[in-house]
């Protein structure tokens, strides 16, 4: 079959949450001459039962209606608090109808401007200077809070997860935001649906690491069972599911484990060989693959027992659910048959027959279109689940082997091509040849690095039409939005090789129409700024909210807040330079006076502390030693 292919050519733009994309190329020029600004009017009332105190405010500007809630997130809990979850809430309408306005995302940034003891923090700028600041993704100009964007989550092959902040990644200063150090290297990972909480399992340790997505820290480490692989939420996340891939020949299965309490309630045998773990819509029954036993467990998860095992063939390669026809399909890569189960009453349905030397399969988010890849024969295999047939046959080249999917698209990544596959998902039902385009993601293909992970490689990015896609052999991540013939953006991965990518995703959610969300934690107490910026009509406004002390939070050790005291100046390679840092108590907003003393060396630059005539001034000799 000859392929429409579509060339690629170089772009940069900016890799962002499409609010904050949106206000780089629309604000950052007109924020000073074209939005108006107001003090916000917000107020502190309790609901109807007396308990939970609720932080509002409410403006029309230009035709548009914001009201403004901050509310605890736990029921039982009267005041929003320091290192507490709140419930943020905007309600956008038309001011006069009073019709929700969908799909708006407006920008939102909280930050401290005042802590318990009256201490004033930054109101030297006023709010629309501060935001101006923001949009500009400068290091040491970020909010405490910023509601727009997402950060890029790397799994690396050495034992560590590199946080990447896009926005400020697009400015060429730094993006790498932080750096989580595990026991272990990590084989695959889930995150909850709310962001908050990411698992990871390593094999080598027999462990699951837990990692907070707020402060992007391990909270613990957990015994997961013998090499434990595979990482599945079930659909209401009430449990982890954990493949424990066996030595040869042996006996492995599963490790459940109580996502509220970390704790392990069941573990299963079921099989040989890896597994692959999917669920019934209803969280009511798991699906496991045993790729050593050639069958098919199935687990009533209600009572964690396992059921039946149904043999599908000799090597059950891979797992997929379609929500649209409620059944699994199971891949058999020696036979290249397809069997679908009923995710009712857990029967044999019918098989689907293609050729041998099947791979991964996924399904289009409506549950449609299930894509499927053969290696071997260089073929994607569309199964369509409303008639469990192959609708399209189509040929891609160079070993296809890793696949995602977006709302519009199917991605398809090949082993011996540096070359992403595009497969319009919107032109499968029209009939006739399907047309592929291609980009290329890097410069060397993902088979030249031999230790290819089992996690994903290519997700979709926050809220748009777009994808970052992980090259292990160039060490970097890859930012493309759809429609263009490159990737608008690279990030490097300082010195680590990446094997699969996630984000966390900081961004406001649209809960019901024109209703949008978000759930954060304050991580200190004081008056809060929330500063509100809409697109279209243009206008900013400013509310407050307050967090109060925490009487049952116990530091491990005293906080540091540190300002970045330089300017942006470029500087010669070689050239001696003072870094310039303000040390204060952040729960005070008071100087610190200890001493502080640092020395560090690296082939890229030498570092040393000076002394200063103001102990809260931390003064450094910086000499880069390359251009960068």
């Amino acid at each position: 079959m000859k392929n429409n292919t579509q060339e690629s050519t170089w772009a940069t733009h900016s890799p962002t949450h499409p609010a904050t994309k949106r206000a780089l190329t629309v604000f950052a020029i007109a924020i000073t001459t074209l939005l108006t600004i107001a003090s916000a009017d917000s107020s502190v009332s309790s609901d109807s039962t007396g308990t939970a105190q609720i932080t509002t405010g409410q403006i029309e500007r230009e035709g548009v209606s914001v009201q403004f809630s901050a509310t605890p997130a736990r029921a039982q809990q009267a005041d929003i608090v320091e290192g507490e979850f709140a419930d943020i809430e905007f309600r956008i309408s038309g001011a006069e109808d009073g019709e929700p306005l969908q799909g708006v995302y407006p920008g939102v940034w909280i930050d401290l401007t005042q802590t318990p003891d009256g201490q004033k923090k930054g109101t030297s700028l006023d709010c629309r200077t501060r935001v101006a600041q923001y949009l500009q993704g400068l290091v040491g100009r970020r909010p405490m809070i910023d509601l727009n964007s997402y950060y890029v989550m790397v799994l690396n092959s050495d034992a560590s997860v590199s946080i990447i902040d896009p926005v400020v990644g697009i400015t060429g200063i730094t993006s790498l935001y932080a750096n989580i150090p595990l026991k272990r290297p990590g084989a695959d990972w889930a995150k909850t649906e709310d962001e908050k909480t990411m698992f990871i399992s390593m094999p080598r340790a027999g462990e699951l690491a837990i990692v907070d997505l707020d402060t992007f820290k391990v909270t613990k480490n957990i015994s997961a069972g013998k090499n434990p692989m595979r990482t599945v939420l079930q659909p209401d996340e009430k449990y982890l599911w954990i493949g424990n891939d066996a030595d040869a020949g042996e006996i492995g299965g599963v490790t459940i484990i109580d996502t509220d309490s970390g704790t392990i309630v069941a573990t299963l045998e079921t099989g040989k060989g890896h597994h692959e773990i999917k669920f019934s819509d209803d969280s009511r029954t798991a699906f496991i693959s045993n790729r050593g036993s050639g069958s098919i467990s199935i687990v009533d998860i209600g009572t964690l027992d396992k059921i039946a095992d149904i043999n599908t063939g000799p090597t059950p390669i891979s797992l997929a659910y379609s929500p649209l026809s409620n059944a699994i399909y199971i891949a058999d890569g020696q036979t290249g048959q397809v069997s679908v189960i009923s995710g009712d009453n857990r029967e044999l349905i019918t098989r689907i027959d293609t050729s041998p030397g099947l791979g991964p399969m996924r399904f289009s988010e409506d549950g449609r279109w299930g894509i499927l890849l053969n290696p071997q024969k260089n073929e994607v295999y569309v199964i369509d689940a409303s008639t469990n047939d192959v609708a399209h046959t189509i040929a891609i080249d160079n070993k296809p082997f890793q696949v995602g999917v977006t709302r519009t698209f199917a991605y398809i990544r090949s082993l011996d091509s540096e070359r992403v596959s595009m497969i319009n998902l919107q032109e499968l039902d029209r009939g006739g040849q399907v047309i592929i385009n291609h980009f290329s993601a890097g410069t060397f293909p993902p088979g030249q690095v031999k230790d290819i992970s089992i996690a994903e490689g290519m997700v979709p990015a926050a809220q748009e039409a777009a994808v970052l896609i992980v090259s292990p052999a160039d060490a970097t991540v890859y930012y493309y939005m759809e429609g263009m013939n490159a990737p608008m953006g690279a990030f490097r991965n300082y010195g680590h090789k990446p094997r699969a990518v996630q984000i966390a995703n900081r961004a406001l959610k649209e809960k019901q129409p024109g209703v949008y969300t978000a759930t954060v934690k304050l991580p200190t107490a004081g008056t809060f700024e929330v500063a509100f910026l809409n697109e279209t009509p243009q206008f900013l406004h400013c509310f407050t909210m307050q967090a109060k002390t925490n009487p049952a939070l116990k530091a491990a050790s005293k906080p540091i807040a540190i300002e970045y005291l330089n300017d942006t100046t470029t500087r010669t390679a070689g050239e001696t330079m003072q870094l310039r840092f303000r040390l204060t108590d952040p729960a005070t907003g008071k100087p610190i006076t200890q001493p502080l003393v640092s020395k560090s060396s690296t082939s890229a630059h030498r570092v040393m502390t000076l002394p200063s005539l103001l102990q809260h001034l931390l003064v450094m000799e910086y000499i880069p030693q390359k251009s960068a």
